[in-house]
C-alpha cells in the first residue's frame, strides 16, 4: 500500500456525528508522477549545529551533506528515483521542518542520515533505526536521547477530531509506516552489509523524533561513528563516503522495488 492509498483509506473512514473531514489535519496531497518512487533524504544537522565533531575535527553536518548529495545523484541517475533533500547547502533545519518536508513530498521513504558520536568509542560501523517509543537497548536510547536534543517535534494535528477518530486515523496511518519502515531498515543493513563494516547488532530502534511521521515509513542511518578513530578516518575521505553513498543509493533503490512500497 503506497501512501496515496492509505491517505484515501484514512478519508474513506465515516466520521461519527457529521464531523466535518475538513478539520482533520491530514493534508489532500498532489499526485505524483506514476511509477516513479519518491525518497527524501535528510542530512543531519547542519548550520549552527555541527552535530558529532571527531577528533581530527570532523563535522558530521559536512559528512552527512556530501554523502546525501552524492546518493541523491546516483538514485536520480542510475535508478530514476526522485528525490527531495531537506537541505541542499550548510543551514540549520528544526526537527519539525525536516518531517514536515517528508509529508510535503508525499515520500515514499524518508532516511535521515548521520555519523553521530556512540555511546563508546569502540563503537564502529553502519547501522539502521526505526521508530520505537521502547528502545531496543541503552545504545539506541542514548542516540535517539542525543539527537532529539537538537529540537521538538511537532505531533500530527487532529485538532478537533473526537477521540474515537483520531485513534481510528492513527492506527490506519501508522500501521503501514512501521510495517514499510522495519522493511526498510532490514534490507538496507542486509545489503550494505555485503560492502560496508557494520555495526554489532545493527539494526536497532529507539524514540528518534525525526521518525515520527506517522504517514511516512522512516528510518534513520548512522554511517559510522566520529567518536571512533578508524570510522572518522575514513568518512574524512572522499573515496570512503562515495563508497558508502553509491551502496545506500543501490539499497534504497531496491527497496522501493518491492512490497511493500509497490
Amino acid at each position: 500500500m503506497n501512501r496515496r492509498l492509505l491517505l484515501n483509506l484514512l478519508w474513506s473512514v465515516p466520521l461519527a456525528g457529521g464531523f466535518a473531514r475538513t478539520a482533520l489535519a491530514v493534508p489532500a496531497l498532489p499526485a505524483r508522477r506514476a511509477g516513479v518512487p519518491v525518497v527524501v533524504l535528510d542530512p543531519g544537522h547542519g548550520g549552527v549545529d555541527p552535530g558529532a565533531i571527531g577528533l581530527h575535527g570532523t563535522r558530521e553536518k559536512d559528512v552527512t551533506l556530501d554523502i546525501a548529495r552524492e546518493m541523491a545523484q546516483r538514485l536520480a541517475r542510475e535508478h530514476q528515483v526522485k528525490v527531495v533533500l531537506t537541505r541542499e547547502a550548510d543551514r540549520f533545519l528544526a526537527i519539525d521542518e525536516r518531517v514536515e518536508i517528508g509529508r510535503e513530498a508525499q515520500a515514499d521513504l524518508f532516511v535521515s542520515i548521520h555519523a553521530d558520536s556512540a555511546p563508546t568509542k569502540e563503537a564502529r560501523g553502519l547501522s539502521a533505526y526505526t521508530l520505537s517509543a521502547k528502545a531496543t537497548d541503552g545504545f539506541a536510547g542514548a542516540l535517539a536521547s542525543r539527537e532529539n536534543r537538537a529540537d521538538a517535534v511537532a505531533g500530527v494535528d487532529l485538532k478537533g477530531a473526537k477521540p474515537e477518530v483520531r485513534a481510528i486515523l492513527m492506527d490506519l496511518a501508522t500501521r503501514h509506516t512501521a510495517k514499510a519502515s522495519l522493511v526498510a531498515r532490514q534490507s538496507i543493513v542486509k545489503g550494505a552489509g555485503r560492502e560496508l563494516r557494520l555495526l554489532d547488532n545493527p539494526m536497532r530502534a529507539a524514540n528518534f523524533a525525526v521518525l515520527k511521521a506517522p504517514d511516512v515509513p522512516s528510518v534513520l542511518v548512522e554511517t559510522g561513528f566520529l567518536s571512533n578513530p578508524e570510522d572518522e578516518q575514513a568518512l574524512r575521505t572522499a573515496d570512503a563516503r562515495r563508497t558508502v553513498a553509491r551502496v545506500l543509493a543501490r539499497e534504497l533503490a531496491a527497496v522501493l522495488a518491492r512490497a511493500p512500497f509497490v
